[in-house]
């Protein structure tokens, strides 16, 4: 998933806690597959319920850190037990003017079944 760009309450000041600002998330899942895909939805992360998902998580209030967001948004995309592994960027886009964003990127891992 590619530049997808939500409202959020995220930071540590006081300005940051009384509105939104803009983030942009991208998110890299591996997952794993029993046999050919047989061009079926059911054999696949649905896009659309990732997506429901990740609103959800960032939609759940103030959080201080963006890598407490990435962190939550990656847990969320490994409840998917076909998920073996996700990297989740966080970008906050409205910190520095001269800059076009700031963030994380983290990588979190199933543990080996």
């Amino acid at each position: 998933m590619r530049d997808l760009v939500l409202p959020c309450r995220i930071g540590i000041h006081q300005h940051e806690r009384v509105a939104d600002q803009r983030i942009r998330i991208n998110l890299d899942l591996d997952f794993r597959t029993e046999g050919p895909l047989e061009d079926d939805l059911d054999s696949v992360v649905c896009y659309s319920e990732l997506v429901t998902s990740i609103r959800h998580v960032v939609g759940a209030g103030h959080v201080n850190l963006a890598e407490t967001l990435a962190e939550r948004i990656a847990t969320t995309c490994l409840e998917d037990a076909r998920v073996r592994s996700v990297r989740v960027k966080i970008e906050k886009l409205e910190v520095f003017p001269e800059a076009e964003s700031v963030g994380v990127e983290i990588e979190r891992k199933r543990p080996q079944d």
